[in-house]
């Protein structure tokens, strides 16, 4: 059985790309430009991009299965028509692909930011409902449209369930990440402060799992938050000195002050070229305290995500072979 993995490339797809080929699948990657994270690995690539229908029909061709992961993870508040272009129209290429070729299960990786937070006492699970707000970033409104997307197909007969993953950390992280890239930061002392707040962090190879896992079981329409644990930056900034005995700063800014400082902070690096990590996108972000469930999950699929430490020490480990930090 072939199976076809978009966004091979990325975080979430090395991993899943790996974890395929451990249980003996046949991938077929479509790869639009970055190709380091599958160098090495015994799976077909074929060079395609979601946003031309044609290259992602001849990839589709003969696929039983189709991971959906490709998209554009955006920080900031005036990227809509890009976002829109990948996340919305891209996953609505690949759900005519997959119509067209009578592909047999589509999985399709949303996010924790489609959904919209539960009130104060309430718990964010797979009940509540997707943000439609035009306030909202322009990333989660994507990725809520691209689940409407699938839902809408499901209704019309596509085989298709939806994974929700909460914010990801763990090894092949070769771009790396938005976090990834803080991790590295911090662990190479050049962090100048941390920031107050956290976020539900959750080890990329348990979504993998995870995925395949409701990819083999899960009845047509089912959708899966796969969440971990929340920590706050100040924690994991204190476990990252621990790990790599780098002296990490001791000044916490206050989220007021984080975010007032964070337009003057985006203008700066668009104007050098620096990728960035903390933006007022990402801050509005680490705001959010409520607990994220991953009992559904536990219960239908027997997920369980390993403990937040694990897959921080994996994470530096891998970032350390790779050559970005010294532990």
């Amino acid at each position: 059985m072939v199976i076809l993995v978009t966004g091979a490339s990325g975080h979430i797809g090395a991993n899943l790309v790996r974890a395929l080929l451990k249980k003996g699948q046949k991938v077929r990657a479509l790869v639009h430009h970055e190709r380091r994270a599958l160098e090495g690995l015994d799976i077909e690539t074929i060079d395609g991009d979601i946003c031309e229908p044609e290259s992602l029909i001849r990839a589709v061709e003969g696929a039983e299965a189709v991971y959906h992961l490709a998209g554009n993870i955006s920080l900031m508040m005036d990227e809509w028509p890009l976002v829109r272009n990948i996340n919305v129209t891209g996953t609505q290429n690949v759900i005519d692909a997959c119509i067209k070729w009578k592909v047999k299960r589509l999985i399709y990786f949303s996010s924790i930011h489609a959904i919209q937070p539960a009130p104060e006492d309430k718990i964010i699970n797979e009940s509540c409902a997707l943000v439609d707000s035009p306030k909202c970033p322009p990333y989660d409104r994507s990725k809520a449209a691209g689940e409407r997307l699938v839902r809408q197909a499901v209704s019309q007969g596509l085989d298709a369930i939806i994974i929700n993953p909460t914010g990801v950390l763990g090894p092949y992280d070769y771009q790396p990440s938005h976090f990834g890239l803080a991790l590295v930061a911090i662990a190479n002392g050049k962090m100048p402060a941390l920031i107050s707040g956290g976020f539900n962090w959750v080890d990329v190879r348990d979504v993998a799992e995870g995925a395949i896992t409701a990819a083999e079981h899960a009845p047509a329409g089912t959708e899966y938050l796969l969440s971990g644990h929340y920590v706050s930056v100040h924690d994991i900034g204190k476990m990252v000195g621990e790990i790599t005995r780098v002296s990490v700063p001791g000044f916490i800014t206050p989220m007021w002050l984080a975010r007032t400082v964070a337009p003057l902070v985006t203008a700066y690096n668009r104007l050098t070229g620096r990728r960035q990590y903390f933006t007022s996108v990402s801050l509005r972000a680490l705001r959010e305290t409520r607990p994220v469930s991953h009992e559904k999950a536990t219960r239908e699929l027997g997920y369980q995500p390993r403990p937040f430490k694990e897959t921080l020490v994996d994470t530096l480990q891998w970032f350390a072979e790779n050559g970005q930090v010294k532990i």
